[in-house]
C-alpha cells in the first residue's frame, strides 16, 4: 500500500515541461465534423502550431505516427469527475450536499480531487477536459459545476463556476414538493427573487418566511437571470422539454443547456428553433422511466438532422468514473447510422459529438479541435470510436502526460506473483 501511495504520488511530483514535438504521417481527426485526412502535427510552446502538410521544425523530437491517429482530447460533456471517490464511503462523495442549507451557492470547483483514479484513467484514455456537475440534493438547484483538464497535477481546475445546474422533470418535482407544477413554480419564483436581490441586495431578505433562496443562494442565480452564466438543465420527456423552452420566452436572457433530454426527438424542431444546445444521453433507448417513454436509440441522429446542437454526456450514466466511455457512445451512433430504419451520425458528425461541440456549449474555444491554437491533442493506436483503439500518448497544454494508472501499476505488481515472506500489501 505504502509503495502505491509513494506512486501515485511521484506522478503529481514529476516535473512536466511543454517542448517541440512533430508527429508525422498520421491520420489527422479534427473534430470538425469533417472526414481524418494524412499529415503531420507540431506542438510548440503548449500549443499547436502546424497541421497537415506542414514543415517539421529544426530541433524538434519526431514521432513516426504512419498508422497511428492524431485528434484532439475528448471532451467529456458531462460528469462529476473528480468528486466521488469510492461511492459507499460518504467521506469521499462531494457530488450532492443532502443536508445543506446552500443549494445554488455550492460550488463544487472547491471539492473536485485531482487523485481520484477515475482521472488518471481517463487521462490514459485519452480525455483531455470534462465538464462536471454537482448532484442535486434538497432542491431543484444542485450549484455551480466546473470546467476541469485531467493533466497530472494538483490544479486542475481550468473555470470554476462556469455553469448553473438545475434538475427539472421527475427529479425536480420530487425536490419541489412531489409535481410537476410545484417544480415550475418554485423554479420561477426562484428566479424572481433572484431578480428581485439583483436590484436591491440590501434590501433582500433571505430569512423571510416567503424567501425560497438565502442571500447567498439568491446571490448565485444573478449571473443565471442575466446570461452570464449558463443554465444546465436535466429534462427527459417532450413535455417538460417545451416547459422548459416557454420558461426561457419568460426570463429572456436565460443561456440554456439542456442535459438527459431522452425524449428531445419528438421535440427537435422546438429545441432547435430556440437554438438550445443539448447534452443528449445516448444510451437513454429504453422506457426505463415514465419520462423516457418516448427513448430511442435514434434520439442524437434526429435531434442532429433537426437543426440542433448535440454534445455526449455521462449523466446517470456512471458519470463519476465512465468518462472514457464517452468514444465507444460516439461509436455506437455511427454504427447505427448503418441499421435500417435508424438514424445515426456519420463519423465526423459522432467524433464532434466528443470533442467540439461539447467544447462549444461550454465555451471553451482552445480545446476539443485540432488547429493552431490548440491545447490537448491525443495520439491512438487507430481510429479513436474502435473498441480496440488505445489512446498511446496525451498532450494537454501541450505536456506530454503520464499513462500511469493505479490499475496498470497493480497489473505489473501482480502479473507475475512471486513468494516472499509476507503479502505485498504488508511490504514495506
Amino acid at each position: 500500500m505504502k509503495r502505491l501511495l509513494l506512486a501515485t504520488a511521484a506522478l503529481f511530483a514529476a516535473p512536466l515541461h511543454a517542448e517541440t514535438v512533430a508527429i508525422t504521417g498520421a491520420t489527422i481527426a479534427t473534430g470538425e465534423e469533417v472526414a481524418p485526412s494524412q499529415g503531420n502535427v507540431v506542438i510548440r510552446d503548449g500549443r499547436v502550431v502546424g497541421i497537415g502538410n506542414v514543415a517539421v521544425p529544426a530541433g524538434a523530437r519526431i514521432i513516426d505516427g504512419t498508422g497511428k491517429w492524431v485528434s484532439p482530447g475528448i471532451v467529456a460533456g458531462f460528469t462529476r469527475l473528480g468528486l466521488v471517490g469510492v461511492d459507499a464511503v460518504d467521506e469521499t462523495n462531494d457530488a450532492s450536499a443532502r443536508t445543506s442549507p446552500f443549494s445554488a451557492s455550492l460550488d463544487v470547483s472547491t471539492a473536485i480531487n485531482p487523485r481520484v483514479p477515475a482521472i488518471a484513467v481517463s487521462r490514459a484514455a485519452g480525455v483531455t477536459r470534462a465538464i462536471v456537475a454537482p448532484e442535486a440534493a434538497s432542491a431543484m438547484f444542485a450549484g455551480q459545476g466546473a470546467l476541469i483538464d485531467t493533466a497530472s497535477r494538483t490544479d486542475i481546475v481550468d473555470k470554476a463556476r462556469a455553469f448553473q445546474f438545475v434538475e427539472f422533470g421527475e427529479n425536480g418535482a420530487r425536490r419541489a414538493g412531489g409535481s410537476r407544477t410545484a417544480a415550475q413554480a418554485w423554479f420561477r419564483n426562484a428566479l424572481e427573487q433572484a431578480r428581485s436581490f439583483a436590484r436591491n441586495p440590501a434590501s433582500y431578505d433571505g430569512n423571510s418566511k416567503d424567501a425560497l433562496l438565502n442571500r447567498s443562494d439568491a446571490a448565485a442565480l444573478v449571473p443565471v437571470i442575466e446570461g452570464r452564466q449558463p443554465l444546465y438543465v436535466h429534462v427527459e420527456s417532450g413535455p417538460d422539454i417545451l416547459q422548459m423552452l416557454s420558461l426561457k420566452r419568460e426570463f429572456r436572457a436565460l443561456k440554456l443547456v439542456l442535459v438527459g433530454v431522452s425524449e428531445g426527438w419528438t421535440v427537435a424542431r422546438e429545441i432547435a428553433a430556440a437554438g438550445v444546445p443539448v447534452i443528449a444521453s445516448p444510451t437513454n433507448d429504453l422506457p426505463a422511466s415514465f419520462e423516457a417513454l418516448a427513448a430511442t436509440q435514434s434520439n442524437v441522429g434526429r435531434l442532429r438532422a433537426a437543426g440542433v446542437e448535440v454534445a455526449i454526456g455521462m449523466i446517470d450514466d456512471d458519470d463519476a468514473r465512465q468518462a472514457q466511455l464517452s468514444m465507444q457512445r460516439a461509436g455506437n451512433l455511427v454504427a447505427l447510422s448503418k441499421v435500417p430504419g435508424a438514424t445515426g451520425l456519420n463519423w465526423g458528425q459522432a467524433f464532434a459529438t466528443i470533442t467540439s461541440v461539447p467544447a462549444r456549449i461550454a465555451g471553451m474555444t482552445d480545446v476539443g479541435t485540432l488547429k493552431p491554437g490548440a491545447r490537448d491533442v491525443v495520439m491512438w493506436s487507430g481510429d479513436p470510436l474502435e473498441l480496440s483503439t488505445l489512446a498511446e500518448r496525451v498532450w494537454i497544454d501541450g505536456v506530454e502526460q503520464p499513462m500511469e494508472t493505479r490499475q496498470s501499476r497493480l497489473l505489473k505488481r501482480y502479473l507475475t506473483p512471486q513468494e516472499g515472506a509476507m503479502p505485498k500489501a504488508y511490504d514495506r
